[in-house]
């Protein structure tokens, strides 16, 4: 098992959830923690618990994303006008490895990060290696052509363990993918429950 596989059956575990619902996360076998108090009874979360849980669990989604990186996001989100936990679910959704993943170029988005820092993506034409980069409506992402044979995106494409969202489009012979709109939270095919207006909250306090 790689470092990276570990790492995010680790999360799962951490968190009491298949966050990426994978078919092979731990928690399909046994959704408790590990350990002889595994299946011990919890006490009840205090709000604060609450808040902090559904941070860590959409920083860990879109990658384990630093403090740092996503206290800017929150920022960002906030200063603009509207619901601050739509836009902030907008600015993540935007970002150029989080819709590589989505348009299936990669089977994780820790894997989509990986191929953005390895300059494999462009985006309208031109080499963006910042995982960050957000996209704009109209762009267009696509894969260089040496790195179309890659066998991992090859396998990932052909899947059918996900399917690409509405607010993109993707033709998959060309490799070639475009964003259409910024999503809504019901947009976004999270394989478990997202709360962003408990994060907007935590950050309130």
């Amino acid at each position: 098992m790689t470092k990276r596989l570990s790492s995010k059956h680790k999360i799962d575990r951490r968190l009491g959830l298949n966050l990426w619902g994978r078919p092979k996360s731990p928690f399909n076998r046994r959704p408790y923690g590990p350990g002889q108090h595994g299946q011990a009874r919890k006490r009840k979360p205090s709000d604060f618990g609450i808040q902090l849980a559904a941070k860590q669990k959409l920083k860990k989604y879109y990658g384990d994303i630093t403090e740092k990186q996503f206290i800017k996001i929150y920022q960002e989100a906030s200063r603009k006008r509207g619901d601050t936990s739509q836009i902030l679910i907008e600015l993540l959704e935007r970002r150029l490895d989080a819709v590589v993943f989505r348009l299936k170029f990669a089977p994780t988005v820790f894997a989509a990060r990986q191929l953005v820092s390895h300059g494999h993506v462009m985006v309208n034409g031109k080499v963006v290696d910042r995982k960050s980069y957000q996209i704009k409506d109209g762009d267009e992402i696509s894969l260089q052509d040496t790195s179309q044979n890659i066998p991992m995106i090859i396998q990932t494409l052909s899947s059918n363990e996900r399917d690409v969202p509405e607010y993109l489009q993707l033709e998959i012979s060309k490799c070639l993918g475009k964003f259409i709109r910024g999503p809504q939270l019901t947009d976004v095919p999270y394989p478990v429950q997202m709360e962003p207006n408990l994060v907007v909250e935590f950050y309130s306090r």
